[in-house]
């Protein structure tokens, strides 16, 4: 009896000690799971805010991330952080050389069927493209993308993300061009995908809405906009410190008083704006500040204040713009040399094709010949004939082949015909789309900058503007110029208290004698003779 009550006991404790053992495990992925760090979005979210409140530290702490995670993902939506806070400082060069660090093959193969990767590869591009002012391919990288219908349905939050960029990308794009209608409904669009309730969500939602109201005030609706730029300087002041959104804020609603012709409000916008990133490196803003203080002192004829913004916006723009020049001839390489690449696949992909049909054809042929040998034993002279023919026919086939391939490698050395009928309409129809943005007024202005820009063949650029235009390209530039500073004396009441100088500086000429020059070689007046008729007319 005594040994049957103690294995009971022995049996209830082992029970015992099971259950509990059981229950650890069953806690021991809880455990594992609360050691771990934040998640990956917390980290990120936590890196773009940095984009908006300083680019030095932004640089520092997702550069610690980037070394640290080893997913391509991540790794991806890193390195676009990390791009953007340089072009804000406006290191475009370093910009793309972030954004042109690629993961070895291996790992870029194995993830490749991650369609986020490729959807943000493409982003990045777009959004490179227009940092450096190329806002056509910017366009087509975005249209291409958004034709997409699968794409757009996606419920996944960081897909929705990446979309509501595109737009604000695709809206900046409609914006350059002046085609507002269809920048404020890109606008519309991107903050229907901006349904997520962190940081990154709301800046962007802020961002959109200085976006549309800059787009309101150039069509003249004037309350409209200040209504929204007051709204969210209030909402960005009550949720934290972003000083890079105050400061967009402020410098639209400075626009918002130049227009009303109320210059020292405008000014005090633009002081309140200016201190807010005025120790931090945001460069690609500063210069915007820089021009609209020169524009509004020299509307109140304020010449010592106008001296000093007008050298400040001078040095800052010397310094962007070449910059800017050099991120162009990088990426320009950087196409060049992924066209080379696919080039070079495209080529090595025929020539397999060429040796695996010669091959298909080795067999059969061979087939064909053992076939007719094996008939051929009951007749010698019928397999005299047959391998006498199939000889001839080897023969013929390898003249052939040599004869295709040859013809092929013509064919790739041969010159690039002269410009066709239809490609000269394309060439025609781009520039009228150029024509409309304001890219003729930048001194580095150059043929090569235009074939970047359009993404024309200098050649043919050359070839058409000469044929249609009935001009060199510098004239063509130079009129273009010319055309558009007219435009404004005769439009916009402000620009006839602007000096010449200043309106040569504007106009991206080199000095106020060469756009003098070019000015009355056009009009067949002088600037101020031309000034001096527009306020007489309007008098009268």
């Amino acid at each position: 009896m005594k040994n049957k009550t103690e294995n009971h006991f022995n049996c209830k404790e082992t029970l015992k000690n099971s259950v509990f053992l059981l229950f650890l495990i069953a806690l021991f992925p809880l455990f594992i799971h609360a050691q771990k760090g934040p998640d990956f979005s917390i980290l990120t979210d936590k890196s773009f805010q940095k984009l908006y409140q300083n680019p030095e530290d932004c640089i520092g702490y997702s550069q610690s991330l980037l070394i640290s995670d080893k997913n391509l993902e991540h790794k991806i939506v890193l390195r676009n952080i990390l791009s953007q806070a340089y072009a804000m400082q406006g290191n475009y060069v370093q910009s793309l050389n972030i954004y042109n660090q690629k993961e070895e093959e291996e790992n870029i193969r194995k993830n490749s069927q991650s369609y986020f990767i490729h959807l943000f590869s493409e982003y990045s591009l777009a959004d490179q493209y227009q940092n450096l002012g190329l806002y056509n391919q910017s366009k087509k990288i975005i249209s291409s993308i958004l034709q997409n219908q699968d794409l757009l349905k996606s419920r996944d939050m960081k897909m929705k993300t990446t979309i509501a960029k595109l737009y604000q990308l695709q809206a900046i794009n409609f914006g350059i061009t002046r085609n507002y209608q269809e920048a404020l409904k890109n606008l519309i669009i991107s903050d229907q995908y901006l349904t997520g309730h962190n940081k990154e969500n709301s800046i962007l939602t802020w961002e959109n809405k200085i976006f549309r109201a800059s787009y309101l005030i150039r069509q003249n609706k004037l309350e409209e906009a200040k209504k929204m730029l007051d709204e969210v300087i209030y909402e960005v002041k009550q949720k934290g410190d972003y000083p890079f959104i105050i400061a967009f804020a402020y410098e639209n609603l400075s626009r918002y008083y130049f227009q009303k012709e109320d210059y020292n409000t405008a000014i005090k916008s633009l002081e309140t704006g200016l201190l807010q990133i005025e120790n931090l490196p945001y460069n690609n803003i500063k210069i915007v500040f820089y021009e609209l203080f020169t524009r509004n002192y020299l509307a109140l004829n304020n010449d010592q204040k106008y001296h000093y913004y007008n050298n400040l916006y001078s040095d800052l723009k010397a310094k962007l713009d070449t910059n800017k020049k050099e991120g162009i001839q990088y990426i320009v390489k950087l196409v060049e040399t992924y066209n080379k690449k696919n080039f070079e696949i495209q080529k090595q992909k025929k020539i397999r094709q060429v040796r695996n049909t010669s091959i298909i054809v080795l067999f059969f042929v061979l087939g064909i010949v053992a076939y007719f040998l094996y008939e051929s034993r009951r007749s010698k002279d019928l397999k005299k004939q047959l391998a006498f023919f199939e000889k001839q026919k080897e023969r013929e086939r390898s003249v052939q082949l040599k004869d295709s391939i040859k013809n092929e490698q013509k064919n790739t050395e041969k010159e690039t015909p002269k410009v066709s009928k239809e490609k000269e309409d394309e060439i025609l129809q781009k520039l009228k789309e150029w024509e409309l943005s304001t890219n003729f007024l930048s001194k580095n202005m150059s043929i090569s900058i235009l074939s970047a820009q359009t993404e024309i063949n200098t050649k043919y650029l050359s070839e058409v503007i000469n044929s249609n235009k009935g001009k060199n390209f510098n004239t063509y530039i130079n009129e273009l110029r010319i055309d558009h500073i007219a435009s404004l004396l005769k439009n916009d009441p402000a620009f006839l208290n602007y000096k010449v100088s200043y309106l040569a500086e504007y106009s991206g000429f080199s000095s106020h004698g060469a756009f003098t020059n070019v000015f009355k070689s056009i009009t067949g007046m002088s600037p101020n003779h031309y000034i001096q008729e527009i306020i007489k007319n309007k008098r009268s």
